[in-house]
C-alpha cells in the first residue's frame, strides 16, 4: 500500500487526491461557475466584488465577506492609480493560476518547494484601444512568463511539472486560446 504524505508545501495531499477521485466518480463535481460584479466609480476607476460561486454541485457561500478588487489606470493613461489596470490584472491572474498549478502538482508528486516566484510582462500596442488602427490587436500581442523555482527535484522533473502546469492551467488556457464571450447591453 502506498503511503500518502499528508501535507506538502501547505497542501493537504490526501484531500487533493480525494477531490480527484470524487471528480472521477461524478463529473458534475468539476463544473464551476464563478461570478463578479464591477461598478464604475469615475474616470478609469472601478471596483469589482467577488463572493459566492457555484461549484461541486452546489452554491458555495463559504466566504463570509466579499473580495474587493480595485482597477484604475496610471496617470499617463488618465487614471489616478487606485489599482492596477485590467491588463496588469490579467498578468496577476495568470501568475496566480500557474502558482497554484505548480504548488498543487508538485505536492501531489511529493516535490518540496523551497521558493517560487513569477516575473511576467505583456507587450501591448495602444493603437487599437485608441481607435487609431483596425489592424493592431487591442490586447496583449505577447506575454512572457519567467518561473523562478527552487525545489527538491532534478531539473528534468521540474520541466515535466511545468509542462503539466502549462497543459492544465485554466488562466493560461483562457489567455492563449479564443474563448467565446457574450456581451449584452442592459439599459438601466
Amino acid at each position: 500500500m502506498e503511503t500518502v504524505i499528508k501535507n506538502v508545501n501547505g497542501v493537504n495531499v490526501e484531500q487533493l487526491l480525494g477531490t480527484i477521485d470524487a471528480v472521477k466518480a461524478n463529473a458534475d463535481i468539476a463544473m464551476f461557475k464563478f461570478r463578479s460584479h464591477t461598478k464604475w466609480i469615475q474616470g478609469g476607476h472601478c471596483k469589482t466584488t467577488i463572493k459566492d460561486f457555484y461549484g461541486a454541485t452546489q452554491e458555495d457561500t463559504s466566504r463570509a465577506k466579499p473580495f474587493i478588487l480595485e482597477g484604475d489606470e496610471p496617470g499617463v493613461l488618465l487614471g489616478e492609480n487606485h489599482g492596477p489596470n485590467a491588463v496588469e490584472a490579467v498578468l496577476h491572474a495568470l501568475a496566480s493560476c500557474m502558482s497554484v498549478g505548480v504548488v498543487y502538482n508538485a505536492s501531489a508528486m511529493g516535490i518540496k518547494i523551497n521558493a517560487l516566484s513569477f516575473d511576467l510582462d505583456g507587450e501591448l500596442d495602444l493603437h487599437a484601444f485608441l481607435g487609431l488602427s483596425e489592424e493592431v490587436r487591442p490586447g496583449y500581442r505577447k506575454i512572457n512568463v519567467k518561473v523562478n523555482l527552487d525545489a527538491d527535484a532534478p531539473a528534468n522533473k521540474l520541466e515535466e511539472l511545468l509542462a503539466y502546469v502549462r497543459k492544465t492551467s485554466p488562466v493560461l488556457d483562457i489567455v492563449s486560446k479564443p474563448v467565446p464571450v457574450s456581451v449584452k447591453l442592459n439599459v438601466i
